[in-house]
Protein backbone atom coordinates (compact mmCIF):
# COMPACT_ATOMS: atom_id res chain seq x y z
CA UNK A 1 0.00 0.00 0.00
CA UNK A 2 3.29 2.22 0.47
CA UNK A 3 4.25 4.49 -2.61
CA UNK A 4 7.18 6.96 -2.70
CA UNK A 5 5.73 10.59 -3.81
CA UNK A 6 7.27 14.27 -4.43
CA UNK A 7 7.57 15.54 -1.09
CA UNK A 8 6.57 19.40 -0.56
CA UNK A 9 9.61 22.00 0.48
CA UNK A 10 8.34 21.59 4.48
CA UNK A 11 8.48 17.64 4.21
CA UNK A 12 4.81 16.65 3.89
CA UNK A 13 4.40 13.34 1.82
CA UNK A 14 0.80 12.73 1.96
CA UNK A 15 -1.76 10.00 0.97
CA UNK A 16 -4.73 9.50 1.40
CA UNK A 17 -5.58 6.03 1.10
CA UNK A 18 -8.75 5.82 3.86
CA UNK A 19 -10.58 8.41 1.84
CA UNK A 20 -10.97 6.32 -1.04
CA UNK A 21 -12.88 3.82 1.35
CA UNK A 22 -16.80 4.74 1.61
CA UNK A 23 -17.89 8.04 2.75
CA UNK A 24 -19.68 6.12 5.53
CA UNK A 25 -16.42 5.74 7.44
CA UNK A 26 -15.76 9.34 7.75
CA UNK A 27 -16.37 13.34 6.60
CA UNK A 28 -14.12 16.05 5.31
CA UNK A 29 -13.83 18.02 7.91
CA UNK A 30 -13.05 21.93 7.38
CA UNK A 31 -9.99 23.43 9.98
CA UNK A 32 -10.88 25.34 12.83
CA UNK A 33 -8.36 28.12 13.39
CA UNK A 34 -7.21 28.99 16.32
CA UNK A 35 -6.00 32.54 17.68
CA UNK A 36 -2.67 32.89 18.38
CA UNK A 37 -0.58 29.52 17.48
CA UNK A 38 2.62 28.87 19.25
CA UNK A 39 4.79 25.57 19.61
CA UNK A 40 5.01 24.66 23.07
CA UNK A 41 7.54 21.10 22.12
CA UNK A 42 8.73 19.89 18.93
CA UNK A 43 9.70 16.47 18.07
CA UNK A 44 12.74 17.21 15.82
CA UNK A 45 14.05 13.56 16.11
CA UNK A 46 10.29 12.17 14.89
CA UNK A 47 9.77 14.80 12.62
CA UNK A 48 13.39 13.66 10.65
CA UNK A 49 12.39 10.09 10.51
CA UNK A 50 8.77 11.22 8.88
CA UNK A 51 10.93 13.02 6.22
CA UNK A 52 9.75 17.07 7.71
CA UNK A 53 12.41 19.83 7.75
CA UNK A 54 12.37 20.78 11.21
CA UNK A 55 12.74 24.78 10.78
CA UNK A 56 9.93 24.57 8.21
CA UNK A 57 7.66 23.47 10.40
CA UNK A 58 8.92 25.93 13.41
CA UNK A 59 7.88 28.90 10.56
CA UNK A 60 5.14 30.17 10.74
CA UNK A 61 3.71 28.19 8.06
CA UNK A 62 4.58 25.35 9.46
CA UNK A 63 2.77 26.12 12.95
CA UNK A 64 -0.27 26.87 11.44
CA UNK A 65 -0.41 23.65 10.04
CA UNK A 66 0.19 22.12 13.10
CA UNK A 67 -2.35 24.37 14.46
CA UNK A 68 -5.12 23.40 12.48
CA UNK A 69 -5.29 26.87 10.84
CA UNK A 70 -3.49 26.12 7.37
CA UNK A 71 -4.08 22.56 5.16
CA UNK A 72 -0.92 21.06 4.53
CA UNK A 73 0.01 20.76 0.44
CA UNK A 74 -1.67 17.32 -0.12
CA UNK A 75 -3.62 16.57 3.28
CA UNK A 76 -7.43 16.21 2.66
CA UNK A 77 -8.64 16.49 6.69
CA UNK A 78 -11.38 14.37 7.78
CA UNK A 79 -13.04 13.27 11.13
CA UNK A 80 -13.31 9.35 11.45
CA UNK A 81 -16.63 7.67 11.89
CA UNK A 82 -16.61 4.67 14.66
CA UNK A 83 -18.28 3.49 17.15
CA UNK A 84 -17.31 1.79 20.80
CA UNK A 85 -18.34 -0.15 23.81
CA UNK A 86 -17.87 2.60 26.71
CA UNK A 87 -17.49 1.19 30.18
CA UNK A 88 -19.60 -2.04 28.57
CA UNK A 89 -21.95 0.15 26.99
CA UNK A 90 -22.09 0.60 23.16
CA UNK A 91 -22.18 4.33 22.11
CA UNK A 92 -22.22 5.76 18.42
CA UNK A 93 -18.73 7.99 18.72
CA UNK A 94 -16.29 9.06 15.89
CA UNK A 95 -13.58 11.71 15.91
CA UNK A 96 -15.14 14.60 18.30
CA UNK A 97 -12.25 16.35 18.76
CA UNK A 98 -9.79 15.37 16.10
CA UNK A 99 -9.22 16.00 12.15
CA UNK A 100 -6.85 13.02 10.40
CA UNK A 101 -4.99 15.21 7.84
CA UNK A 102 -3.65 12.30 5.34
CA UNK A 103 -0.86 10.10 5.68
CA UNK A 104 2.70 10.63 5.44
CA UNK A 105 4.89 8.52 3.75
CA UNK A 106 8.26 8.89 5.04
CA UNK A 107 11.35 8.52 3.14
CA UNK A 108 11.73 4.94 4.01
CA UNK A 109 8.25 4.87 2.25
CA UNK A 110 6.38 3.97 5.25
CA UNK A 111 3.02 5.27 6.08
CA UNK A 112 1.49 6.77 8.99
CA UNK A 113 -1.56 8.98 9.78
CA UNK A 114 -1.18 12.35 11.04
CA UNK A 115 -3.72 13.74 13.39
CA UNK A 116 -4.53 17.01 15.14
CA UNK A 117 -5.93 16.40 18.26
CA UNK A 118 -8.25 19.00 20.06
CA UNK A 119 -8.34 20.46 16.82
CA UNK A 120 -12.12 21.69 17.39
CA UNK A 121 -15.43 20.41 16.70
CA UNK A 122 -16.66 17.47 14.13
CA UNK A 123 -20.21 16.00 12.75
CA UNK A 124 -19.05 13.49 16.13
CA UNK A 125 -18.62 16.10 18.91
CA UNK A 126 -21.49 15.46 20.31
CA UNK A 127 -22.17 18.50 22.10
CA UNK A 128 -18.56 19.00 22.31
CA UNK A 129 -16.01 21.86 22.10
CA UNK A 130 -13.71 19.39 20.36
CA UNK A 131 -10.94 21.44 22.03
CA UNK A 132 -8.32 20.22 23.88
CA UNK A 133 -6.23 21.59 27.00
CA UNK A 134 -2.90 22.25 27.27
CA UNK A 135 -1.76 19.90 30.43
CA UNK A 136 -3.36 16.83 29.28
CA UNK A 137 -2.16 17.32 25.07
CA UNK A 138 1.54 17.42 27.36
CA UNK A 139 0.70 14.53 29.32
CA UNK A 140 0.27 12.15 26.37
CA UNK A 141 3.38 13.30 24.79
CA UNK A 142 4.84 12.74 27.82
CA UNK A 143 3.80 9.14 28.22
CA UNK A 144 3.18 8.08 24.52
CA UNK A 145 7.18 9.02 24.19
CA UNK A 146 7.96 7.29 27.65
CA UNK A 147 6.32 3.82 25.90
CA UNK A 148 8.16 4.55 22.71
CA UNK A 149 11.69 4.46 24.70
CA UNK A 150 10.46 1.21 26.76
CA UNK A 151 10.11 -0.61 23.22
CA UNK A 152 5.81 -1.08 23.68
CA UNK A 153 4.10 -0.76 20.14
CA UNK A 154 2.46 3.23 20.52
CA UNK A 155 1.34 5.81 18.74
CA UNK A 156 3.49 8.74 19.13
CA UNK A 157 3.25 12.87 19.49
CA UNK A 158 5.15 15.20 16.51
CA UNK A 159 3.90 18.67 18.52
CA UNK A 160 1.87 20.00 20.74
CA UNK A 161 0.99 23.65 20.36
CA UNK A 162 -0.54 25.91 22.56
CA UNK A 163 -3.33 27.74 20.29
CA UNK A 164 -3.47 31.26 22.47
CA UNK A 165 -7.29 30.36 23.23
CA UNK A 166 -8.87 29.41 27.13
CA UNK A 167 -11.02 26.48 27.04
CA UNK A 168 -13.51 25.74 30.08
CA UNK A 169 -13.60 22.81 31.82
CA UNK A 170 -14.16 22.80 35.92
CA UNK A 171 -11.95 25.76 35.26
CA UNK A 172 -10.32 27.71 32.85
CA UNK A 173 -7.82 26.34 31.18
CA UNK A 174 -5.10 27.13 28.10
CA UNK A 175 -5.66 25.62 25.13
CA UNK A 176 -3.79 23.14 22.86
CA UNK A 177 -3.36 20.74 19.94
CA UNK A 178 -1.17 17.43 19.45
CA UNK A 179 0.21 16.16 16.73
CA UNK A 180 -0.29 12.75 17.14
CA UNK A 181 1.52 10.14 14.69
CA UNK A 182 0.14 6.55 14.45
CA UNK A 183 0.37 3.55 11.79
CA UNK A 184 -3.47 4.05 11.99
CA UNK A 185 -6.31 4.79 13.61
CA UNK A 186 -8.49 1.80 12.66
CA UNK A 187 -9.93 0.91 15.91
CA UNK A 188 -12.34 -2.41 17.43
CA UNK A 189 -14.92 0.50 17.52
CA UNK A 190 -14.47 1.28 13.36
CA UNK A 191 -15.41 -2.47 12.74
CA UNK A 192 -18.11 -2.55 15.43
CA UNK A 193 -19.45 1.04 13.70
CA UNK A 194 -19.21 -0.98 10.10
CA UNK A 195 -21.22 -4.39 11.07
CA UNK A 196 -24.06 -2.18 12.72
CA UNK A 197 -24.06 0.63 10.50
CA UNK A 198 -23.05 -0.50 7.30
CA UNK A 199 -23.36 -3.41 4.85
CA UNK A 200 -21.62 -6.68 4.79
CA UNK A 201 -19.67 -5.23 1.70
CA UNK A 202 -18.40 -1.99 2.86
CA UNK A 203 -17.88 -4.15 6.27
CA UNK A 204 -15.43 -6.25 3.84
CA UNK A 205 -14.16 -3.53 2.14
CA UNK A 206 -12.72 -2.41 5.64
CA UNK A 207 -11.33 -5.61 6.55
CA UNK A 208 -9.94 -5.63 2.86
CA UNK A 209 -8.17 -2.54 3.26
CA UNK A 210 -6.81 -3.27 7.02
CA UNK A 211 -5.68 -6.14 5.69
CA UNK A 212 -3.61 -4.45 2.92
CA UNK A 213 -2.40 -1.48 5.43
CA UNK A 214 -1.38 -3.52 8.50
CA UNK A 215 -1.43 -7.44 7.83
CA UNK A 216 -0.69 -7.83 3.72
CA UNK A 217 0.84 -11.27 4.53
CA UNK A 218 -2.89 -12.58 5.06
CA UNK A 219 -4.05 -11.10 1.98
CA UNK A 220 -4.15 -14.49 0.17
CA UNK A 221 -4.89 -17.02 2.82
CA UNK A 222 -7.45 -19.31 2.31
CA UNK A 223 -9.57 -17.11 4.85
CA UNK A 224 -8.21 -13.87 5.20
CA UNK A 225 -10.78 -12.43 7.33
CA UNK A 226 -9.75 -15.35 10.30
CA UNK A 227 -6.18 -14.56 9.86
CA UNK A 228 -6.97 -10.72 10.13
CA UNK A 229 -9.03 -11.84 13.43
CA UNK A 230 -6.12 -14.21 14.67
CA UNK A 231 -3.09 -11.29 13.65
CA UNK A 232 -4.91 -8.95 15.84
CA UNK A 233 -5.16 -11.23 18.74
CA UNK A 234 -2.02 -11.86 18.37
CA UNK A 235 -0.81 -7.95 18.43
CA UNK A 236 -2.95 -7.41 21.68
CA UNK A 237 -1.90 -10.31 23.30
CA UNK A 238 1.55 -9.15 23.00
CA UNK A 239 0.85 -5.85 23.68
CA UNK A 240 -0.99 -5.63 26.82
CA UNK A 241 1.34 -8.50 28.27
CA UNK A 242 4.21 -5.44 27.67
CA UNK A 243 1.53 -3.10 29.73
CA UNK A 244 1.88 -5.09 32.42
CA UNK A 245 5.94 -6.32 32.58
CA UNK A 246 6.24 -2.21 33.02
CA UNK A 247 3.13 -1.40 35.40
CA UNK A 248 1.53 0.64 32.71
CA UNK A 249 -2.15 1.29 33.14
CA UNK A 250 -4.34 2.47 30.30
CA UNK A 251 -7.09 3.63 32.37
CA UNK A 252 -9.81 3.57 29.68
CA UNK A 253 -9.70 0.49 27.65
CA UNK A 254 -12.89 1.04 25.72
CA UNK A 255 -13.52 -0.94 22.24
CA UNK A 256 -12.91 2.30 20.69
CA UNK A 257 -9.27 2.78 22.06
CA UNK A 258 -8.05 -0.49 21.00
CA UNK A 259 -5.87 -0.13 17.80
CA UNK A 260 -6.04 -2.53 15.54
CA UNK A 261 -2.57 -2.12 14.49
CA UNK A 262 -1.29 -3.59 17.89
CA UNK A 263 -0.25 0.37 18.85
CA UNK A 264 -1.00 1.96 22.13
CA UNK A 265 -3.70 4.52 21.45
CA UNK A 266 -5.31 7.42 23.20
CA UNK A 267 -3.76 8.71 26.79
CA UNK A 268 -6.11 9.98 28.73
CA UNK A 269 -6.32 8.55 32.47
CA UNK A 270 -3.47 6.48 32.04
CA UNK A 271 -0.44 5.90 34.66
CA UNK A 272 2.20 3.82 35.68
CA UNK A 273 1.74 1.83 39.02
CA UNK A 274 4.10 2.91 42.05
CA UNK A 275 3.21 0.12 44.42
CA UNK A 276 2.48 -3.18 43.03
CA UNK A 277 -1.46 -4.28 43.16
CA UNK A 278 -3.57 -5.41 40.68
CA UNK A 279 -6.60 -3.56 41.92
CA UNK A 280 -4.50 -0.58 41.34
CA UNK A 281 -7.06 2.50 39.27
CA UNK A 282 -6.14 5.81 38.85
CA UNK A 283 -8.58 6.95 36.52
CA UNK A 284 -11.41 9.64 37.89
CA UNK A 285 -14.45 7.49 35.81
CA UNK A 286 -13.33 3.85 36.43
CA UNK A 287 -15.71 4.14 39.90
CA UNK A 288 -15.92 0.17 39.36
CA UNK A 289 -12.17 -0.89 38.89
CA UNK A 290 -13.18 -2.27 35.47
CA UNK A 291 -9.81 -0.95 33.96
CA UNK A 292 -7.86 -1.81 36.86
CA UNK A 293 -4.54 -3.29 36.10
CA UNK A 294 -4.90 -6.54 37.28
CA UNK A 295 -8.05 -6.59 34.87
CA UNK A 296 -6.63 -5.58 31.35
CA UNK A 297 -6.10 -8.58 29.84
CA UNK A 298 -9.29 -9.93 30.53
CA UNK A 299 -10.50 -6.59 29.00
CA UNK A 300 -8.34 -6.91 26.01
CA UNK A 301 -9.93 -10.60 25.58
CA UNK A 302 -13.62 -8.77 26.27
CA UNK A 303 -13.04 -6.39 23.58
CA UNK A 304 -11.33 -8.80 20.90
CA UNK A 305 -14.52 -11.09 21.49
CA UNK A 306 -16.40 -7.50 20.16
CA UNK A 307 -14.33 -7.39 17.17
CA UNK A 308 -14.49 -11.07 16.09
CA UNK A 309 -18.69 -10.16 16.43
CA UNK A 310 -17.83 -7.59 14.36
CA UNK A 311 -16.26 -9.66 11.84
CA UNK A 312 -18.90 -12.77 11.69
CA UNK A 313 -20.28 -11.52 8.70
CA UNK A 314 -17.48 -12.40 6.39
CA UNK A 315 -15.59 -14.89 8.67
CA UNK A 316 -18.41 -17.90 6.93
CA UNK A 317 -21.39 -17.70 4.73
CA UNK A 318 -22.42 -19.93 7.64
CA UNK A 319 -23.56 -18.32 10.90
CA UNK A 320 -23.15 -21.06 12.95
CA UNK A 321 -19.68 -21.88 11.67
CA UNK A 322 -19.19 -17.95 11.83
CA UNK A 323 -19.27 -18.27 15.87
CA UNK A 324 -17.42 -21.59 15.71
CA UNK A 325 -14.23 -19.84 14.00
CA UNK A 326 -14.70 -17.00 16.19
CA UNK A 327 -14.48 -18.62 19.23
CA UNK A 328 -12.09 -21.37 18.60
CA UNK A 329 -9.77 -17.78 17.44
CA UNK A 330 -10.31 -16.24 20.63
CA UNK A 331 -9.31 -19.14 23.11
CA UNK A 332 -5.90 -18.26 21.89
CA UNK A 333 -5.94 -15.00 23.53
CA UNK A 334 -5.56 -16.12 27.21
CA UNK A 335 -2.52 -18.25 26.17
CA UNK A 336 -0.65 -16.54 23.73
CA UNK A 337 -0.87 -13.54 26.19
CA UNK A 338 0.15 -15.40 29.80
CA UNK A 339 3.19 -16.92 27.35
CA UNK A 340 4.36 -13.30 26.24
CA UNK A 341 4.22 -12.13 30.10
CA UNK A 342 5.60 -15.45 31.46
CA UNK A 343 8.49 -14.84 28.62
CA UNK A 344 8.61 -11.06 29.75
CA UNK A 345 8.73 -11.87 33.78
CA UNK A 346 11.63 -14.57 33.25
CA UNK A 347 13.63 -11.97 31.37
CA UNK A 348 12.64 -10.07 34.26
CA UNK A 349 14.48 -12.17 36.60
CA UNK A 350 17.08 -13.18 34.42
CA UNK A 351 15.70 -16.51 33.02
CA UNK A 352 16.94 -17.79 29.69
CA UNK A 353 15.32 -20.81 29.79
CA UNK A 354 11.84 -22.12 31.10
CA UNK A 355 10.83 -24.31 34.40
CA UNK A 356 8.33 -25.24 35.38
CA UNK A 357 8.86 -24.33 39.07
CA UNK A 358 9.16 -20.62 37.09
CA UNK A 359 5.59 -19.59 37.78
CA UNK A 360 5.10 -20.26 41.37
CA UNK A 361 8.71 -18.18 41.54
CA UNK A 362 7.67 -15.03 39.85
CA UNK A 363 3.98 -15.42 41.40
CA UNK A 364 5.55 -15.81 44.72
CA UNK A 365 7.17 -12.36 44.45
CA UNK A 366 4.56 -11.20 43.16
CA UNK A 367 2.54 -12.21 46.30
CA UNK A 368 5.12 -10.34 48.81
CA UNK A 369 5.72 -6.94 46.98
CA UNK A 370 1.95 -6.85 47.26
CA UNK A 371 1.37 -7.83 50.62
CA UNK A 372 4.38 -5.11 51.87
CA UNK A 373 3.24 -2.62 49.28
CA UNK A 374 6.58 -2.50 47.88
CA UNK A 375 6.62 -0.40 44.46
CA UNK A 376 6.79 -2.88 41.69
CA UNK A 377 9.66 -0.21 39.27
CA UNK A 378 11.99 0.11 41.96
CA UNK A 379 11.98 -3.84 43.55
CA UNK A 380 13.18 -5.03 39.79
CA UNK A 381 15.44 -2.84 39.28
CA UNK A 382 16.98 -3.47 43.35
CA UNK A 383 17.03 -7.09 41.93
CA UNK A 384 18.93 -6.12 38.95
CA UNK A 385 21.51 -4.44 40.63
CA UNK A 386 21.63 -6.71 43.30
CA UNK A 387 21.00 -4.09 46.08
CA UNK A 388 18.54 -5.87 47.98
CA UNK A 389 18.87 -3.34 50.57
CA UNK A 390 17.11 -0.65 48.49
CA UNK A 391 13.71 -2.80 48.86
CA UNK A 392 10.58 -2.73 52.37
CA UNK A 393 11.53 -6.61 51.20
CA UNK A 394 15.24 -6.98 51.97
CA UNK A 395 15.72 -9.04 55.82
CA UNK A 396 12.00 -10.35 55.95
CA UNK A 397 12.75 -14.44 56.24
CA UNK A 398 10.10 -15.26 53.58
CA UNK A 399 12.29 -13.20 51.14
CA UNK A 400 15.65 -14.61 52.05
CA UNK A 401 14.11 -17.57 51.27
CA UNK A 402 12.48 -16.57 48.11
CA UNK A 403 16.11 -15.24 46.95
CA UNK A 404 17.91 -18.39 47.55
CA UNK A 405 15.36 -19.58 45.48
CA UNK A 406 15.82 -17.34 42.57
CA UNK A 407 19.41 -17.44 42.94
CA UNK A 408 19.59 -21.23 42.96
CA UNK A 409 17.70 -20.68 39.71
CA UNK A 410 20.38 -18.40 38.10
CA UNK A 411 23.07 -20.55 38.82
CA UNK A 412 21.75 -23.88 37.31
CA UNK A 413 21.40 -22.02 33.59
CA UNK A 414 23.85 -22.36 30.75
CA UNK A 415 24.66 -18.84 30.80
CA UNK A 416 26.59 -17.02 33.27
CA UNK A 417 25.43 -14.75 36.13
CA UNK A 418 26.99 -12.02 34.56
CA UNK A 419 25.08 -12.69 31.39
CA UNK A 420 21.69 -13.49 33.62
CA UNK A 421 22.25 -9.76 35.07
CA UNK A 422 22.83 -7.97 31.99
CA UNK A 423 19.57 -9.64 30.42
CA UNK A 424 17.86 -8.20 33.70
CA UNK A 425 18.69 -4.91 32.66
CA UNK A 426 17.61 -4.92 28.93
CA UNK A 427 14.16 -5.99 30.55
CA UNK A 428 13.75 -4.18 33.48
CA UNK A 429 14.14 -0.05 33.17
CA UNK A 430 15.33 2.15 35.85
CA UNK A 431 13.32 4.84 35.56
CA UNK A 432 9.62 5.20 34.58
CA UNK A 433 7.51 8.48 34.04
CA UNK A 434 6.45 8.53 37.63
CA UNK A 435 2.67 10.17 38.11
CA UNK A 436 4.28 13.23 40.34
CA UNK A 437 7.25 13.69 38.28
CA UNK A 438 4.97 14.07 35.16
CA UNK A 439 2.59 16.46 37.19
CA UNK A 440 5.45 17.84 38.48
CA UNK A 441 6.75 18.98 34.47
CA UNK A 442 2.84 19.55 33.69
CA UNK A 443 2.65 22.90 36.36
CA UNK A 444 5.70 23.98 35.68
CA UNK A 445 4.54 23.83 31.18
CA UNK A 446 1.37 25.39 32.31
CA UNK A 447 3.31 28.39 34.24
CA UNK A 448 5.50 28.70 31.09
CA UNK A 449 8.46 26.76 31.97
CA UNK A 450 9.21 23.98 30.12
CA UNK A 451 12.57 22.85 30.94
CA UNK A 452 11.66 20.38 33.59
CA UNK A 453 9.32 18.75 31.28
CA UNK A 454 12.17 18.74 28.78
CA UNK A 455 14.61 17.13 31.32
CA UNK A 456 12.27 14.59 32.32
CA UNK A 457 11.53 13.31 28.35
CA UNK A 458 15.89 13.18 28.48
CA UNK A 459 15.38 10.97 31.06
CA UNK A 460 12.69 8.81 29.80
CA UNK A 461 14.26 8.40 26.56
CA UNK A 462 16.91 5.78 27.70
CA UNK A 463 14.85 3.91 30.31
CA UNK A 464 17.02 1.03 30.45
CA UNK A 465 20.54 3.36 30.78
CA UNK A 466 20.75 2.78 34.63
CA UNK A 467 22.91 6.36 34.53
CA UNK A 468 23.43 8.12 37.11
CA UNK A 469 21.61 10.96 36.18
CA UNK A 470 18.12 8.62 36.30
CA UNK A 471 18.75 8.07 40.36
CA UNK A 472 16.67 11.70 41.26
CA UNK A 473 13.84 10.00 38.86
CA UNK A 474 13.64 7.08 40.96
CA UNK A 475 12.30 8.58 44.00
CA UNK A 476 8.73 7.61 45.14
CA UNK A 477 6.50 10.20 46.06
CA UNK A 478 6.18 11.54 49.75
CA UNK A 479 2.87 9.52 50.84
CA UNK A 480 -0.21 11.47 50.70
CA UNK A 481 -3.91 10.75 52.07
CA UNK A 482 -5.09 11.63 48.89
CA UNK A 483 -5.56 8.92 46.22
CA UNK A 484 -3.71 9.81 42.88
CA UNK A 485 -6.55 10.39 40.28
CA UNK A 486 -5.96 10.89 36.50
CA UNK A 487 -8.99 13.14 34.04
CA UNK A 488 -9.81 12.07 30.53
CA UNK A 489 -9.35 16.12 29.38
CA UNK A 490 -12.29 15.94 27.71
Amino acid sequence: MTQKKETNENGWNFDNSYTRLPEVFFTKQNLNAVRAPKIAILNEQLAKTLGLDVQSLKSDDGVAELAGNKVPEGAFPIAEAYAGHQFGHFNMLGDGRATLLGEQITPANERFDIQLKGAGRTLYSRGGDGRAALGPMLREYIISEAMYGLGIPTTRSLAVVTTGEAINRETILPGAILTRVASSHLRVGTFQYAARWGSIEELRTLADYTIQRHFPEVEMDENRYLSLLQEVIKRQAELIAKWQLVGFIHGVMNTDNMSISGETIDYGPCAFMDVYDPKTVFSSIDTQGRYAYGNQPNIGGWNLARFAESLLPLLHENKEESYKLAEKALQAFPELYYAHWMSGMRAKLGLFDEKAEDEALIKELLGMMQKYGVDYTNTFRALTLDKMEDIILFGKKEFNSWYEQWQERINAQDESRESAYQFMRKSNPAVIPRNHRVEEALSAAEEGDLTVMEQLLKILSDPFAYSQEQVDYITLPVQSDCKYQTFCGT
